[in-house]
C-alpha cells in the first residue's frame, strides 16, 4: 500500500513532463476507433515504450495529439465545444441577425491529452490510479491573437481499489450517470459519450466529470450493480428567470467558472446519489450491454424574510443499450427522464428547477436521449446518431402578480422546448502499431435545431446551425 502511494504520488509529476514532452491537450475526444473495451486490454501484456515498471506498479502513459479544424454556420463565440442551447436566429424583429450570418473557422490544437495509469496488488486486492489531463483550462486573454497559451486542465482523477467481486473507488470521475459500454467500469473506452469529435459530444448526453465516491459489486460475470455520491449542484441556468427578491447565489445560473458554472459553489444540502446496474451477457464473438440507473438529488433554499427554509428532491432514472447484432455493428440506445436533472443534460442550459416568489422550488421536467450506430470495416469507423432533448414549460408569476418568471415565459428565445441534433462521422484509422502508436483522420457534421416555447414578433420559430469538424489525431504507442 505505501509502494502504491508513492507511485500514485508521482502520477501528476509523470504526466506533466510527458506533456511538456508529447506537446499533449484536449477535452473530451472518444475512444479510438477499434480498441478493444478496457476489460480485455487489462489482460493483455503492455508492449508500448511508454510503459514504465516501479517496484510493484506498472506505469502505462497514453493520450494523443490532435489538430482540429472547426466551421460552424453562425458566429457562436463557442471554443471546440459547442453550445446546444444558444446558438443564435437567424433574424429577429430587428432584421437579420448578423451572428447567425457570419461563419466561424478556427484551428486548436486543444483537443489533445495525456493520460497515466498506475496497476498495483495489495494483497488479495488491487489498486489501480488513473490521470487524464487536457488542455481547456482557464486561458488567456490573448489566446487567439499571438500566444495560443492553452491552460493545462484536470479531467479525471480517481484510485480504484478492487478486491474479489467488490471494488471501491475515489476522485474525479465521469458520473456514474454516463452509459456504459461495458460493465461499470469508470474507463473512458468502457463508456458510451459517442465517437463525436465535439468536446461537448453529441447533444442529449447525460454527463458529468464530478469528484465522488463509488462502491460496485459484481454479483456475477455479466452483472454488476453499484452507487455513486457525487459532488452536487442545484443548476437552474441562464434561462430561468428568478424572482426579484431572490438572492441568485443560492443557484447556479451559468453565469461564471466553477466546476459547473457558477462564479463560487452553491450551498447544496447533501451529495446527488445514483443507483446503477450492469447487464453484460456472454453472446460468443459480440459484445452486448444494458443498463439502468437511478438517481436522487436534495435541494434547498432559504427566505431571509420569513426566517424559513424550502426543499425539494430531484429524481429520475436512464436506461441505456450498446448492443452488437453482428460482429464490428453496433446500435446505441441511451434514454434519460428526470424531475429536477436537468443539469446532467450536459450543455443544453435545462434547468433542475425555477423558483416561486416564496423561494418554494418547482421541478423542471426534462428528457433526452441519443440513438444510433456504429460500424468497424477494417480500418474504418462509420457512425451516425440522432439526438433529442425535450423539456417541460414551467412558468409562474413574481410577487407582483404580473411579472411572468420561470422557464419558458413569452419571448424569451433561451428556454428551449426542444433541441435535435443529427450527425454522422468517419475515422479512419491510416496505421496503428505498439512501437509507433498511431495515426487517424477523423471526420464529423451535424446538424443543430433548438426551438424555444415562444419567441418576439419576427424571429423564426426554430434557429438551426451546421457544424463540420476535421480532426488529424496522432495516437501515443
Amino acid at each position: 500500500m505505501k509502494r502504491f502511494a508513492i507511485v500514485l504520488s508521482s502520477v501528476l509529476v509523470l504526466a506533466v513532463h510527458s506533456s511538456v514532452r508529447a506537446g499533449e491537450n484536449d477535452p473530451a475526444a472518444p475512444p479510438p476507433a477499434g480498441d478493444p473495451p478496457q476489460a480485455q486490454r487489462a489482460t493483455e501484456a503492455p508492449t508500448s515504450p511508454l510503459a514504465i515498471h516501479v517496484g510493484d506498479a506498472d506505469l502505462l502513459i497514453g493520450g494523443f495529439m490532435d489538430m482540429t479544424s472547426i466551421t460552424r454556420s453562425a458566429a457562436t463565440g463557442n471554443g471546440l465545444g459547442t453550445n446546444f442551447s444558444n446558438f443564435p436566429f437567424a433574424s429577429s424583429s430587428a432584421g437579420p441577425n448578423p451572428q447567425a450570418n457570419l461563419d466561424e473557422t478556427r484551428f486548436s490544437a486543444q483537443n489533445s491529452r495525456i493520460t497515466l495509469q498506475a496497476t498495483s496488488k495489495v494483497g488479495a486486492g488491487s489498486l489501480k490510479g488513473y490521470l487524464e489531463a487536457d488542455f481547456l483550462g482557464n486561458t488567456a486573454q490573448n489566446l487567439n491573437i499571438t500566444s495560443n497559451s492553452n491552460g493545462l486542465r484536470m479531467r479525471l482523477y480517481w484510485a480504484q481499489y478492487q478486491r474479489g467481486k467488490f471494488e471501491f473507488l475515489a476522485g474525479q470521475s465521469w458520473s456514474f450517470l454516463v452509459p456504459n459500454r461495458n460493465g461499470l467500469s469508470p474507463m473512458p473506452g468502457d463508456l458510451f459519450y459517442s465517437q463525436d469529435i465535439d468536446t461537448n459530444y453529441q447533444m442529449g448526453l447525460t454527463w458529468q466529470r464530478v469528484p465522488g465516491f463509488r462502491f460496485i459489486a459484481h454479483t456475477s460475470d455479466t452483472v454488476a450493480l453499484g452507487v455513486a455520491i457525487e459532488n452536487p449542484q442545484q443548476y437552474v441556468g441562464g434561462a430561468v428567470v428568478l424572482p426579484k427578491a431572490f438572492p441568485a447565489f443560492q443557484v447556479d445560473t451559468g453565469s461564471g467558472g466553477s466546476v459547473v458554472g457558477s462564479a463560487s459553489p452553491t450551498p447544496n444540502p447533501y451529495p446527488d446519489v445514483t443507483f446503477k446496474v450492469a447487464f453484460d451477457p456472454k453472446t460468443g464473438g459480440t459484445h452486448q450491454h444494458i443498463d439502468a440507473a437511478y438517481f436522487v438529488r436534495g435541494f434547498k433554499t432559504y427566505n431571509a424574510a420569513t426566517d424559513s427554509t424550502s426543499s425539494s428532491t430531484g429524481h429520475g432514472g436512464s436506461v441505456n443499450a450498446v448492443v452488437e447484432p453482428v460482429k464490428n455493428f453496433r446500435l446505441v440506445a441511451t434514454n434519460f427522464f428526470s424531475d429536477g436533472g436537468g443539469r446532467y443534460v450536459g450543455n443544453t442550459g435545462v434547468p433542475d428547477f425555477i423558483v416561486y416568489p416564496d423561494f418554494s422550488m418547482s421541478l423542471v421536467r426534462s428528457f433526452s436521449g441519443i440513438y444510433g450506430a456504429e460500424v468497424t470495416v477494417k480500418s474504418s469507423l462509420v457512425y451516425g446518431y440522432y439526438s433529442l432533448t425535450n423539456v417541460d414549460q414551467n412558468t409562474t408569476l413574481d410577487a407582483d402578480g404580473k411579472t411572468p418568471i420561470g422557464y419558458g415565459i413569452p419571448g424569451a428565445t433561451a428556454a428551449n422546448h426542444q433541441v435535435h441534433e443529427t450527425t454522422v462521422g468517419l475515422t479512419q484509422t491510416f496505421f496503428r502499431d505498439p512501437k509507433y502508436g498511431g495515426l487517424q483522420l477523423m471526420l464529423q457534421y451535424s446538424y443543430l435545431k433548438r426551438t424555444p416555447f415562444s419567441v418576439p414578433t419576427g424571429t423564426p420559430a426554430d434557429a438551426t446551425m451546421s457544424i463540420f469538424y476535421l480532426n488529424v489525431r496522432y495516437l501515443l504507442p
